[in-house]
């Protein structure tokens, strides 16, 4: 079957590539019906849409009922008009948003004379008739709205029911998340394709441990975040997904130019709270960082061949030099002279400010080709650089920093064929994605220095080099076909929609972790040696290859003009998601099948691929009264996504291939156990800890295994809901729900060997004769349940209306059964109670605003409140929530900020532009906090000790457009 299958899907792809590109994901549609003006159906009318940017024009006729459809639509504004013989034309000028089926009904009067009546539709940016829960996302607030870092996953939180994670000025791995599954469950697609992060964490590919933006936003004319009931032709996710267009050139060459910065003088002080504060005595004042940030960027487009060839392109860059301070807090408790080891450390030559410098080049460039008014052409590319010195401050020297290299480099090419009521879409695209963490002083050994006397282990300094080396490279080429059909008159109108999708993925790693080892010494043996090492040995170098395949046939079905049902059904097959050829070592299967079950182990054939990914997608929407202001709707799917390969693909073969060691040393001879070794100066090097392997005296390694029974991550979502427009306006009120199956953990070995009942496990103990070191089993038995209610008003900016507002609140509950990715806590999964999801808050609110005031002044902003995420105290089943403060509502928010802009024209000579603007973040400087519980045991405590968002920040910036 999975042989035909691929054989089907390579054939419809070769014939689809021969006349025709792009996916349903990067387009929008226009479908009505068409009347005479006491509202009898005209079969037989001609409606037309004309692109105002290049003039591009698409054609249909009217069928039975006066149906139309106007399909796979490039983003845009467009003039539609109606035609039929003997009477007066229509003509409405509509804004069609990406992935948004514009419903448009004409009248058309009967007249002798050819007269053009013209009307316009204002954009809302809300597609009432649909199933799914989406919020669009427009140009204007893409490019209007105030945003620090020019990343345009900042806005997702416009969407209700999703939140930013690591928001804040100096947090890196920037992605989103929505409802109670984690970021690595969300897509991005852009132009049609797929950012999915098949390696590593973030869920988006380059935004693990980067603080930079996956894409130009002088590139991006808008998105939608659909976090509900998405169609089945969406892939690689359970959670919420965003689908992004990118802007490209018209009739006319327009550009334009910006830039913006900020210093150290433009940042207010963030300040923590501090234990031995007191009214008389507060927290001393914290050192200001040095700091100064840059961002500038061009973009510019138009014709090449008129009415032919199209040409779009950006630039965009970010120059960030931010300190961090080096400070050795832990030593105030060590007197001078105490310890004679430590105090020959002299870390006074290590303290201070140093910089972490940050780099990221973002280039885009996109051609258009109109073969004809049936077919064009699209060919894209974009290229993704960037550095930053990461992971040093506090009691890590500047010499543990790392390097954290990052590229995303993309190529698209697509083709689109029009033929009467058929629409062919066909894609290829190229993606190579690498991260490449980097050591900057890679072979000075890792020394870290512990308190183990008042608890477990604060830190006094760390010296010496990071330990590992990673170099994560993914390569994918996709090939995806979709075919629309609109002609279909059986019991209504149909929409008839099936694609297919084939990716060839190449991973490739160097993971050599803990390369460079590490020695802990320890203030009870008064720093005199090291008591412990770890160190990573062996081959680090990885590499497979994944196919991808997913197929999936829709129907958008009116039955009656008012009443919509999406009924869809998609299948989804990776061939290599776990490491199905993998072998376990003998020696390992001998040591644990008397008490570990045999899922855990495998000869290379007992591993098949999951073949079971069904998924089907249902909804209605249903218009309550003639003028279609008020419409119901509803939908019930299902989801599957795809485990991480570093975490699951590639586990058991690294703990045989480069599996990581601990050392145990003693001095005092009273200290000598099984496993320990007396401590010599010549072990202090990679090279000393080789030895002791080598010659057998010492190692514990570590293993996992992986259930061959694992199955992909899967959500059930469903959802009911009301939208009304009132004029302008559109607001909403939505539930959804959300049950989440086959979360990924690892759980003790020991929990086999435990007597039944929810009880702590020790993941310590030696495991089994023969195995020295800690053993951990997958489980994909974490659940989570969501539930939740958004309210949402919304009403989109135009010229002449001069402003444009939304609004959300939502409400929330999530919870979960376990989900640390190792749980220690308790045996399995399942034994945990249902504890408050992480991420997930029960109240927030999110407003945007943009108007045009007095002076040429246009002044917009973002306000973002929460009642704050939960957090734990010790395991993950004691969580609680932080301390709230005011604003509007007494003591209801953990997190607020709004933030402000304000832009005016200085300027203007003919058609050119210059701007001036002024933008704060956090205006109110509120000091929103965050690592609450402070990893105290103590559950009286909820102390912060980290800053969740940065302080007040005013940013200066210029533009110039023509």
């Amino acid at each position: 079957m999975r042989v035909f299958f691929v054989l089907l899907l390579g054939g419809v792809l070769a014939v689809s590539l021969a006349r025709n590109a792009s996916a349903q994901t990067s387009t929008g549609s226009i479908r009505g019906y068409v009347t005479d003006s006491s509202g009898a159906a005209l079969e037989g009318a001609r409606v037309t849409a004309v692109s105002t940017l290049n003039g591009t024009q698409r054609d249909v006729t009217t069928q039975a009922h006066g149906f139309y459809a106007i399909l796979g639509l490039t983003p845009g504004e467009y003039d539609v008009t109606a035609r039929q013989i003997g009477m007066a034309p229509q003509k409405i000028h509509v804004r069609v948003l990406i992935g948004e089926v514009f419903p448009l009904d004409l009248k058309l009067a009967t007249s002798a004379i050819q007269i053009e009546a013209v009307s316009v539709v204002a954009a809302s940016g809300v597609e009432t008739r649909t199933s799914e829960v989406a919020t669009n996302v427009t140009r204007q607030q893409v490019e209007r709205l105030p945003l620090s870092d020019r990343n345009f996953l900042d806005l997702v939180q416009l969407a209700p029911g999703t939140s930013i994670q690591n928001g804040g000025p100096n947090d890196t791995r920037k992605t989103f998340a929505a409802g109670a599954l984690p970021a690595d469950n969300v897509n991005v697609f852009i132009d049609g394709t797929s950012y999915k992060n098949d390696l590593t964490a973030g869920g988006v590919a380059g935004q693990d441990a980067s603080r930079g933006n996956p894409f130009p936003l002088n590139a991006i004319q808008e998105f939608r975040v659909i976090t509900q009931n998405y169609k089945a032709e969406y892939q690689k996710a359970s959670s919420g997904i965003i689908t992004a267009t990118t802007k490209a050139g018209g009739t006319k060459w327009e550009g334009s130019a910006f830039f913006y910065g900020q210093g150290k003088g433009l940042l207010a002080t963030d300040s923590l709270p501090c234990a031995t504060a007191t009214p008389s005595s507060p927290c001393p004042p914290q050192p200001k960082p040095d700091y100064a940030r840059y961002q500038a960027g061009v973009s510019f487009g138009g014709p090449i061949v008129r009415d032919r060839l199209f040409f779009f392109g950006s630039y965009e860059g970010n120059y960030q030099n931010r300190a961090s301070t080096v400070a050795f807090a832990e030593t105030t408790h060590v007197a001078p002279g105490q310890y004679p080891a430590f105090d020959s450390l002299n870390l006074s030559q290590y303290a201070g400010q140093f910089t972490k410098p940050f780099r990221s080049t973002l280039a885009f460039g996109k051609l258009t080709y109109v073969l004809t008014p049936a077919q064009s052409l699209e060919f894209s590319v974009n290229g993704r650089h960037e550095t930053d010195i990461l992971d040093f401050g506090g009691a890590t020297t500047f010499l543990g920093a790392n390097n954290i290299r990052n590229d995303v480099n993309t190529a698209i090419a697509k083709h689109r064929y029009v033929s009467g009521n058929w629409l062919n879409e066909a894609m290829v695209s190229f993606q190579h994605y690498r991260r490449n963490p980097t050591p900057t002083n890679p072979d000075l050994i890792s020394r870290v220095y512990l308190n183990d006397i008042a608890g477990c282990c604060p830190t006094y300094a760390l010296l010496g080099g990071s330990q590992s080396v990673q170099d994560y490279t993914q390569n994918r080429l996709t090939l995806r076909n979709d075919v629309s059909y609109s002609g279909l008159q059986w019991a209504g109108q149909h929409v008839i929609k099936a694609g297919a999708s084939i990716d060839f993925a190449h991973y490739h790693i160097i993971k050599d972790n803990n390369g460079n080892p590490q020695f802990k010494y320890f203030v009870t043996d008064s720093f005199a040696f090291p008591r412990e090492a770890f160190m990573g040995a062996g081959n680090p170098d990885f590499a497979t290859t994944n196919h991808q395949v997913g197929a999936y046939l829709q129907d958008d079905w009116n039955p009656t003009q008012r009443l919509q049902l999406n009924l869809g059904i998609r299948w989804d097959y990776e061939s290599g998601m776990i490491d199905n050829g993998y072998v376990t070592p003998l020696g390992v299967k001998a040591a644990l099948d008397t008490v570990v079950p045999s899922k855990y182990f495998t000869d290379g054939t007992q591993r098949p691929p999951f073949y079971g990914a069904f998924q089907p997608r249902v909804g209605f929407s249903y218009v309550l009264d003639e003028g279609g202001r008020w419409t119901v709707f509803g939908g019930f799917g299902v989801y599957y996504d795809r485990d991480l390969y570093d975490n699951v693909a590639i586990i058991e073969q690294y703990n045989t291939q480069h599996p990581n060691y601990n050392f145990f040393f003693f001095q005092n001879p009273a200290d000598s156990a099984a496993g320990k070794v007396r401590w010599n100066n010549s072990y202090l090097s990679k090279q000393g800890l080789s030895g002791l392997l080598a010659s057998g005296q010492t190692g514990l390694p570590e293993l996992e295994l992986v259930a061959n029974d694992t199955k992909p991550p899967k959500s059930k979502q469903w959802s009911f809901g009301v939208r009304r427009l009132l004029g302008n306006y559109a607001v909403s009120a939505t539930y959804t729900g959300v049950r989440s199956d086959h979360g990924f953990t690892y759980m003790c070995y020991n929990a086999f060997r435990t007597a039944t009942g929810a009880q702590p496990v020790n993941c310590f103990n030696p495991p089994a004769p023969g195995l020295t070191g800690k053993v951990f089993l997958s489980s994909d038995a974490v659940q989570t349940w969501y539930d939740a209610v958004y309210l949402q008003a919304q009403r989109g900016y135009t010229q002449a209306s001069h402003w444009g507002a939304g609004l959300t609140y939502t409400w929330a509950k999530g919870t979960q059964n376990g989900g640390d990715l190792f749980s220690f806590d308790y045996r399995f999964p399942t034994d945990y109670p249902h504890y408050p999801a992480p991420g997930v808050q029960r109240n927030s609110i999110v407003g945007n605003w943009i108007v045009d005031v007095p002076l040429g002044i246009q002044f917009s902003g973002l306000l973002t409140l929460g009642s704050g995420v939960p957090f734990q105290i010790g395991g993950p089943e004691n969580r609680t929530f932080p301390t709230k403060a005011s604003f509007i509502f007494a003591n209801a928010w953990a997190f607020r900020n709004m933030d402000v802009r304000l832009r005016r024209p200085v300027s203007t000579f003919g058609a050119q532009e210059m701007d001036l603007t002024l933008e704060v973040f956090n205006l109110f400087n509120y000091q929103n906090l965050g690592c609450w519980g402070g990893g105290n045991p103590d559950p009286t405590k909820d102390n912060p000790t980290c800053i969740a968002s940065g302080s007040r920040r005013v940013q200066l910036g210029a533009g110039y457009s023509f």
